[in-house]
């Protein structure tokens, strides 16, 4: 399997967009933002399928429109958007944009495919750097505003009560999802992005109470999904973000049955 090229790069391209995922997935879940990813992940479906029909790299176009449409959440704020019952229609256009793009462009039904449901497999070195290059950026922004971002993140009221900019860190914050988003749609397509990027912090808090904890369990649960799905995929027919997605889920009510185990057990301890 790790004699080919293609395989070579699936792995490292994976684990690192896992990690990433993992990572940044604990403050999409504590900010409750779960949302958002999704909603970015249909519009980066549209921003990739303009720069197919613009001739140029899918990456670009991608990171263009999550990044613009950060901005625009930020302005807006992040509560008052998901209020607003235009959300849906915003998800229901940008689809329907992406599909007329591509409808006008050369490539059509396997580029729907890859764009939608990802191709791990498919990506070649010059995607591999970029993907490198994207993940360590985000990764170390996150650790260098962690303890902002953990604050802000888990303890808003004292973080506007400390006199911490936070809607400054909420924009900074919307700005490196789309970032996350951008990257991930290449792995798990525009319509499992939010597999990535919640489950697995999702199923990290039945686990563990620390906040550091919850980043370890996420990323080793993400990239064990991935790690699981591209080993399933090469030896059977089915697609890898089938595995993937199957894989986290099991993951998650592993997790829950785990945290009602351990509830029945102190339960039965202290009595």
């Amino acid at each position: 399997m790790f004699q080919y090229d293609f395989m070579q790069h699936a792995f490292l391209a994976g684990t690192l967009v896992a990690l990433m995922c993992g990572t940044i997935g604990v403050f999409v879940m504590a900010r409750n933002l779960s949302f958002i990813a999704h909603t970015f992940s249909h519009i980066g479906f549209a921003g990739a399928s303009f720069a197919v029909y613009a001739g140029i790299d899918p990456l670009e176009g991608l990171l263009l429109f999550t990044l613009l449409s950060a901005l625009g959440v930020g302005q807006m704020g992040v509560k008052a958007f998901r209020r607003d019952a235009s959300v849906s229609v915003i998800l229901s256009f940008f689809l329907g944009l992406g599909i007329l793009f591509l409808s006008l462009s050369n490539k059509q039904s396997n580029f729907t495919a890859t764009l939608l449901f990802g191709s791990v497999v498919g990506i070649n070195m010059q995607d591999v750097w970029q993907i490198v290059g994207l993940t360590l950026l985000v990764l170390f922004v996150l650790a260098l505003g962690y303890r902002l971002l953990k604050f802000d993140s888990f303890d808003q009221v004292g973080a506007a009560a400390a006199g911490l900019p936070i809607r400054w860190i909420s924009v900074g914050f919307l700005l490196l999802m789309s970032v996350a988003v951008s990257v991930t749609v290449q792995i798990v397509g525009a319509l499992l992005v939010f597999v990535l990027m919640t489950v697995p912090a999702a199923a990290a808090r039945y686990f563990t109470q620390s906040v550091f904890a919850m980043i370890v369990v996420s990323s080793l649960l993400a990239a064990a999904g991935v790690w699981f799905g591209l080993v399933m995929g090469y030896y059977t027919s089915a697609p890898v973000s089938f595995y993937i997605a199957s894989f986290e889920a099991v993951m998650y009510f592993t997790g829950i049955t785990y945290q009602r185990l351990m509830l029945r057990y102190k339960k039965v301890r202290a009595s």
